[in-house]
């Protein structure tokens, strides 16, 4: 039986987080007061969120394919734009600032210090309030520099396009920085599905802007209504999580304090994660750089391409990952004590996300182009272009795996306060993405006779090869820290047999229908692959599938 221990009485250490006489105390042992077993509840509302988010942007995807194509000028403009602020809410509402800000946040309420978790909320709200002003103003008036950048191939009519559209994004950034706050608070206090439903809010509003204009502006018109919708979006997005944080958060007062000890050990974890995500980025920005050296197309098809395949990323692994990075983060007592609650927290993380990820690898190796032309394929978006972006999602998958797993060990790191590896590792990563996939887009196509423009094919594959490389080196060095913890060899093969015979007899299926249409095929199709996995996996008695099943089973039973 677990008591409850208030501790503020005991001695803090300079940063505000536990002493060494709080760590070596076996009783506080605890993840704010209940039991230390991992669960998938917080998980499972993640996934919800990120489902909800993510079924409405691939709606929202489908109608920017409908209306700008693939291998249009417009379309290259538009997808290379939009990336920034993408990039910069990935690096902070997904990685940087939930690293860095949920430990430490987290820390200080399984303590039972709420009232300095609360200034700590407050002065960072301050904080990035400052530096989402600098970064809108600098990223406006530098925004000709940054094209040259992140699209040195850009020139005449599309680079210009492009520059309109980023000045036009850049205030919708910041927006997007204040609303990765709201989710950093919401997340340390459990309150998970609101903070990963907010982007709805965003998806929605870019739909209803390309509808409402699509009828009547012509295209070049309607990109920069489109830019306009996605500020706007981003208002929303952060609107309508401010009313949960301001009630959790009663006495909130915006104050920029930089002298407390918690807000420093914020910003001393916030540069190697800066540092370790923003790398990663860097290497989207690099893939960009190649790609637009690539024929007009290549941009617009990576970006396209990467929505599909983030989806399992952010379902399956960031869920996992965002829900047990509190608990992780929560975890106090003897350091045995801390590594027993880290493994056994880790490897149920593991099982999970495996459990959905590698049956997504496959799909999109042997089904992308069912599941390309049934989200896109409608209007200037043709088979062609499906099948162009078939040859991204293959390549994503190489390394689909590792880069889910990697996001876990990452995150053990950080309960840790370890940022350091992490960062070593990143940067190992990305100069072998950068150097592969240079070699590879470039120069491959070349090589082997081909169209150059399957050189986009190039750079996933090369950054899921780097993917292994980073990922073989988190598990060996967390390993070393807490003990052994990985995926078993067994689980693994018996994952990836399923999948891949369940992913043929698919792949057999699509071509015995005499359906044209390509949702009636993708609707066909993939459920055929969902359900023969779900067989699969249920008569090798795989414990994950029952926790997919029970739900539907319960449902049907009453």
């Amino acid at each position: 039986m677990l008591v409850r221990i208030r501790i503020a009485h005991r001695p803090r250490s300079r940063a505000g987080l536990p002493s060494k006489a709080q760590q070596l105390d076996p009783e506080a042992t605890r993840v704010r007061g209940k039991p230390t077993r991992a669960r998938s509840g917080g998980s499972s509302r993640v996934a919800l969120g990120i489902l909800g988010s993510r079924v409405t942007g691939l709606i929202r995807e489908r109608f920017i394919g409908h209306y700008f194509g693939i291998e249009t000028l417009v379309a290259d403009a538009f997808r290379s734009a939009i990336r920034i602020p993408n990039m910069l809410n990935t690096l902070f509402g997904e990685g940087v600032l939930s690293a860095s800000f949920v430990t430490v946040y987290s820390k200080l309420r399984a303590l039972d210090q709420e009232e300095e978790a609360e200034d700590l909320a407050a002065a960072i709200f301050a904080l990035l309030s400052v530096v989402c002003a600098a970064l809108v103003v600098i990223g406006i008036t530098c925004t000709p520099l940054l094209i040259d950048v992140i699209a040195p191939g850009f020139k005449g009519e599309k680079r210009i396009l492009t520059i309109h559209l980023v000045r036009i994004l850049f205030p919708g950034t910041g927006l997007l920085v204040l609303s990765a706050w709201c989710l950093g608070v919401l997340n340390s206090h459990r309150r998970f599905l609101l903070s990963y439903l907010a982007p709805v809010a965003l998806n929605l509003t870019m739909i209803a802007v390309l509808v409402v204009f699509g009828f009547h502006d012509s295209v070049n018109r309607l990109v920069v209504d489109a830019a306009w919708g996605y500020v706007l979006g981003s208002l929303l997005q952060f609107l309508v999580q401010l009313p949960r944080v301001l009630e959790l958060l009663p006495g909130f007062r915006p104050k920029l304090d930089v002298r407390s000890p918690h807000v420093r050990s914020v910003i001393r974890s916030f540069g190697p994660i800066f540092l370790s995500r923003g790398v990663v980025q860097i290497s989207a920005l690099v893939d960009q750089m190649i790609a637009s050296w690539l024929p007009q197309g290549a941009v617009a098809a990576l970006s396209a391409g990467q929505v599909i395949s983030n989806l399992p990323i952010s379902l399956f692994s960031m869920s996992v990952s965002a829900a047990e990075l509190p608990a992780l983060s929560s975890a106090v007592g003897t350091e045995e004590q801390v590594s027993e609650i880290l493994r056994n927290r880790l490897r149920l993380g593991l099982r999970r996300i495996a459990f959905f990820v590698i049956p997504s690898a496959t799909a999109f190796l042997l089904l992308g182009d069912v599941l390309a032309a049934g989200l896109y394929q409608t209007g200037r978006f043709h088979y062609s272009d499906a099948v162009y972006l078939w040859s991204v999602l293959a390549g994503s998958g190489v390394g689909l795996l590792a880069t889910a797993l990697g996001r876990l060990y990452s995150s053990a790191f950080y309960a840790l306060l370890d940022t350091r590896t992490p960062l070593r590792f990143a940067v190992i990563r990305v100069a072998l993405t950068i150097t592969l996939g240079y070699v590879v887009a470039l120069h491959g196509p070349a090589l082997l006779g081909i169209d150059a423009k399957w050189g986009v094919a190039g750079l996933t594959s090369s950054a899921g090869i780097a993917g292994w490389v980073e990922f073989t080196l988190l598990r060996h060095a967390l390993g070393k820290r807490i003990g052994p913890v990985s995926l078993s060899a067994q689980l693994t093969l018996q994952l990836w047999s399923v999948a891949l015979l369940s992913g043929l007899v698919a792949y057999a299926a699509k071509h015995l229908f005499t359906v044209s249409h390509p949702i009636l095929i993708a609707s066909i199709v993939i459920p055929i692959y969902g359900i023969l996995y779900l067989v699969g996996t249920s008569l090798l008695r795989i414990s994950e599938t029952q926790e997919v099943i029970r739900p539907l089973t319960r449902r049907f039973g009453r």
